[in-house]
């Protein structure tokens, strides 16, 4: 029925998503969160290096501070500017995401009031990590062709 209430959602919903800033804003909304947090462990290096050693123990904790703060920022950038080489913005950030879920929510190794909460936070990360894979598929796929 082309006149259907249903139809017409369909069309108003395929019109919305056709929309060009709503590509870039929902690039935007993934990103911002590992922009605001590399953003604030730039202007806080030594609490980003404290961060790091009291996560991960990894040292020297400066030079991962370092790779961290360029990751979220870089893959950031790359994934908000979008083209050809979002899918490299968006892997970085897939990437760091799975790795800093596995050092900083291993639930399994949580004490058992802890557990919980942490498990809920690692299987959001890998949701997230999810979603960033995904991107970088259809960013990868998109560019050989129109933008995503």
């Amino acid at each position: 029925m082309p006149g259907s209430p249903l139809s017409s959602a369909q069309h108003a919903v395929e019109r919305l998503l056709g929309q060009p800033w709503l590509v870039v804003l929902a690039r935007v909304a993934v990103a911002l969160p590992f922009m605001l947090s590399g953003i604030a462990k730039l202007f806080d290096f030594a609490g980003a290096t404290a961060e790091v050693r009291g996560l991960t123990g990894l040292e020297p904790a400066a030079f991962f501070a370092t790779l961290v703060i360029l990751t979220q920022l870089g893959g950031s950038a790359l994934l908000i500017a979008g083209g050809r080489y979002a899918w490299i913005g968006a892997a970085a950030l897939a990437g760091f995401t799975i790795l800093a879920t596995l050092y900083a929510h291993a639930f399994w190794l949580k004490p058992a009031g802890e557990r919980f909460l942490h498990q809920n936070i690692f299987f959001e990360h890998v949701s997230i990590a999810g979603g960033l894979a995904l991107l970088a598929v259809l960013s990868a796929r998109s560019s050989r062709g129109a933008r995503v």
